[in-house]
């Protein structure tokens, strides 16, 4: 389950399990679950601070828990209606935020990258990449809304029409992302570029962070029964 640790002022969500480098950190119910549990801990706090979104191993988060869907087919609106509650809370999150993204970003993983303020990605292996195009899943309302609002409208298009897979270098040239380190370097990196902005915390920057994100939060907030979504569309 996601864990927290904390350096100095900056508090680091790794979004795996403790001890472990192997898991994809897919959107599983009880991940999503304990992923607010962690934002709950760090909104609890007190001080300039500042949040940096991590994972190790092989994937960032390898998005939505595919297995999980496929045996709770009933149950997918609401499952789809909570995992946008993740990219919200983050887009409109009462501290700075950064993602240290080390590893692969897949579908759901890869919007979650994006809900942050900023976002530091591995130059020498990992790819971000939306591959919904090729797995005949559909994007929702509130999934496109954030893609197309989080990225450059080109971009926005060949990433979801096309599942290209990009890496830290490419991701850096389609604006995507702002800085491509080495491996060793990205949790530094998004830690350093956190830590510069612990003094922006609170009310007001959370105040602004809704005003930017509007009408992103707006559509991520419908509810995805009330849209006809189904897979194979």
């Amino acid at each position: 389950m996601p864990y927290l640790s904390r350096e100095g002022e900056v508090f680091v969500l790794y979004l795996g399990n403790e001890g472990e480098d192997d898991s994809e950190n897919r959107f599983h119910p009880d991940w999503m679950d304990a992923v607010h549990a962690r934002l709950d801990e760090v909104e609890a706090s007190e001080g300039p601070a500042a949040l940096v979104v991590a994972a190790t191993g092989k994937f960032f988060s390898n998005g939505l828990d595919v297995q999980w869907i496929f045996s709770n087919l009933d149950g997918l609106p609401g499952y789809l209606d909570r995992s946008h509650t993740i990219f919200s809370r983050l887009l409109a999150f009462p501290l700075p935020t950064v993602a240290a993204i080390s590893g692969h970003a897949f579908g759901a993983g890869a919007m979650l990258a994006i809900s942050t303020d900023f976002q530091v990605m591995r130059s020498d292996r990992g790819f971000f990449c939306l591959p919904e195009v090729d797995l005949g899943m559909p994007f929702t309302v509130g999934m496109s809304a954030l893609i197309n609002s989080r990225l450059p409208k080109q971009t926005a298009i060949e990433a979801m029409t096309t599942g290209r897979r990009y890496g830290g270098a490419d991701a850096l040239a389609a604006g995507i992302v702002q800085v491509a380190v080495p491996g060793e370097d990205v949790l530094p990196t998004a830690i350093e570029r956190a830590a510069s902005l612990i003094a922006k915390r609170g009310p007001n920057l959370a105040s602004i962070k809704r005003s930017i994100h509007g009408a992103l939060l707006d559509d991520l907030a419908i509810t995805t029964g009330d849209t006809g979504f189904s897979f194979g569309q």
